[in-house]
């Protein structure tokens, strides 16, 4: 399964009602969307057709969510589902992650592409491969050490692999405490990067067929309509199988 198949099966089983993401290019996870959805890209070049009310804003990320409301276009304030996939950069994605962050629910998925590089050059800051990463690999274990509230997921899609976030919390207004440090000791490193053997191996990777098996998927949309910011203890139990299983494969 590749990411667009993903994304693709995630629409079609957690049935959002709003779709973000930074990132558009040409076009191809857009075009899988059919609810108001709003795409980042400063310099997209859409040839792929699009099927839904979608708002394409050629700018940043940091500019766009600067704006004073941002999700104007979407018929509730809310992300429902989201598809991180711009700079290649650790910083970048995940300064995009918390930007979003803001507008989400606990029943809100967030996806993050190019998570696991197949080689050490694949995950240079700077590019010197056709098919190119860079280090947002360093995304994952961000969250996990810094947001050990969320569930964090990789998952071995071809050909860059991805991580699926879950419970997120806006009540954190974007702020990620240790972001700073992050940046300066991890984040910004000479290549070639230190990129983990799990990483380049998959080894804590879900399959992403197994990962769609959670009965959890086809209760989002049910829990969504009495969600509320904080309130996660029915997400989180509707995902337990998940939660379980990502435990053991990093612990």
């Amino acid at each position: 399964m590749n990411r667009h198949q993903l994304l693709r099966s995630l629409h079609e089983t957690i049935e959002p009602r709003t779709y973000l993401e930074t990132g558009v290019n040409r076009g191809a996870s857009m075009a899988l969307t059919r609810v108001p959805s709003i795409g980042v890209d400063p310099e997209f070049r859409v040839v792929s057709e699009l099927q839904a009310d979608v708002h394409l804003a050629r700018t940043t990320s940091d500019e766009f969510f600067a704006r004073p409301r941002p999700l104007a276009h979407l018929p509730v304030p809310v992300v429902d589902l989201a598809f991180v996939d711009g700079m290649h950069l650790a910083e970048y994605a995940l300064r995009d992650f918390l930007a979003i962050e803001r507008f989400t629910l606990p029943t809100s998925v967030v996806v993050i592409d190019d998570m696991l590089p197949r080689t050490v050059e694949m995950a240079n800051r700077q590019r010197t491969t056709l098919g190119w990463t860079g280090d947002v690999y360093k995304v994952a274990d961000a969250l996990r050490r810094l947001r050990p509230d969320l569930l964090v997921l990789d998952v071995d899609t071809h050909p860059t692999g991805t991580c699926v976030v879950l419970f997120p919390d806006a009540r954190r207004d974007g702020v990620l405490e240790g972001y700073d440090e992050w940046v300066a000791t991890e984040a910004v490193r000479p290549d070639p990067q230190p990129v983990p053997e799990a990483v380049l191996e998959r080894t804590q990777a879900f399959d992403p067929e197994v990962l769609m098996e959670s009965p959890g998927w086809r209760r989002l949309a049910d829990l969504r309509g009495s969600s509320r910011p904080g309130d996660d203890a029915d997400v989180r139990e509707a995902f337990s199988d998940l939660v379980g299983a990502a435990s053991a494969r990093v612990g």
